[in-house]
């Protein structure tokens, strides 16, 4: 199949990843995976959620959204319907479980850092994308908290990667677009740490069920992506 921008089936889309981007957060990212943009916030609250109160340790928790013209067409905000829609409320789990494998919470002390990621454009891939971004402004807010004499060290004990892969029209590829997604006989989602440890791993199929060596296979295809995504975040952080 021939790909958007000649992408080769192993080939993650161009990224981009802008620091300090919101001047008022501790850590804030601008997050550019092709044509996907996203917006993560890092922000520091001196206070943990009531059932962590006197643990001695600290919380991450992560909202998600998307602007109304982030899609082809226009979404109703969540604050016009009353209410945050499932896919929303799926991902911001999803965001806050995968931040939260990397970090030793005790370190962080009683205080909870706030990721907000808000979609501005969308082009596939936006849950992992403001996997990536977020660990970058949870990273920057940590080195704040350092800075200034909170923390003695950066409580993060881990890198941490997110990607895409699926089969489309019969063939494996890396880091679906909005239009490969949307044609996906399977889509899989990924989440791994720098040591190869797996966070989480969401795959569906679409029309018919796929077997476990195709799994393996996407498996080790978004592996390998995440690495390459991996040494981008070194590349910016060490």
């Amino acid at each position: 199949m021939l790909r958007s921008k000649n992408r080769k089936f192993n080939e993650i889309r161009k990224i981009k990843i802008t620091r300090n981007y919101i001047k008022y957060a501790e850590g804030s990212t601008l997050m550019q995976m092709g044509d996907t943009k996203i917006i993560c916030t890092a922000s520091v609250e001196e206070k943990v959620p009531l059932f962590l109160r006197g643990a001695k340790k600290g919380w991450i928790s992560a909202e998600y959204s998307m602007i109304p013209r982030a899609n082809q067409v226009r979404n109703i905000r969540d604050s016009i319907k009353g209410k945050i829609n499932g896919r929303a409320s799926e991902i911001q789990r999803l965001i806050g479980r995968s931040l939260r494998s990397v970090v030793d919470l005790f370190r962080l002390e009683e205080r909870t850092i706030w990721i907000d990621c808000d979609v501005v454009q969308a082009d596939g891939g936006t849950r992992t994308a403001a996997i990536i971004g977020s660990f970058i402004a949870l990273y920057d807010a940590c080195s704040y908290l350092k800075s200034e004499g909170k923390i003695e060290e950066i409580p993060i004990t881990d890198f941490i990667g997110a990607i895409s892969a699926g089969i489309v029209d019969g063939e494996m590829v890396l880091d679906l677009d909005f239009k490969e997604d949307s044609n996906a006989q399977v889509d899989m989602n990924m989440v791994m740490t720098e040591k190869g440890e797996v966070v989480e791993i969401q795959g569906t199929a679409e029309g018919k069920p796929f077997s476990k060596n195709n799994m393996q296979e996407l498996v080790k295809l978004a592996e390998y992506g995440i690495k390459d995504i991996i040494e981008i975040e070194k590349s910016l952080l060490i």
